[in-house]
């Protein structure tokens, strides 16, 4: 069987979105750094060019981690998408502390929580969609 035919229509679909958002959300930090700084910005200069830089940075990793993602929910290899899920999985997770962290408990960190939650549930699928692959 076609290891493409083994990922689940919704879990493809789910990657498919976050590639998209992550895509998005990696091209918008080229044009400003306010999302990196969006749970405080006091004392820095958004116009400066650490500011920049730091956006520059934080816009590649997304947009990296992005057509990752792109590409794994195309190709449908349910090895690649595990791992690529659990890469976005951690990213997830930092934003999720990083909010609780700071007393920043708010939408943000809840929808980060969901996110994670369903990336959870695709990583279990995959892990399993791979145990029955090495049975055969």
């Amino acid at each position: 069987m076609n290891s493409k035919n083994l990922v689940p229509k919704w879990v493809r679909i789910f990657v498919g979105l976050l590639a998209i958002a992550n895509i998005a959300f990696g091209v918008s930090n080229y044009f400003g750094a306010s999302a990196l700084f969006q749970n405080s910005s006091v004392g820095i200069d958004l116009a400066g060019a650490a500011a920049r830089y730091a956006g520059y940075e934080f816009g590649a990793r997304n947009l990296a981690i992005g057509l990752a993602l792109l590409i794994v929910a195309s190709v449908g290899v349910p090895e690649t998408v595990a791992i690529m899920t659990i890469v976005r999985a951690l990213v997830e997770l930092q934003s999720i502390i990083i909010g609780i962290v700071t007393g920043n408990f708010g939408t943000g960190v809840i929808v980060s929580i969901v996110i994670f939650a369903i990336e959870a549930t695709v990583i279990v699928t995959m892990f399993k969609i791979v145990g029955e692959q090495d049975k055969h």
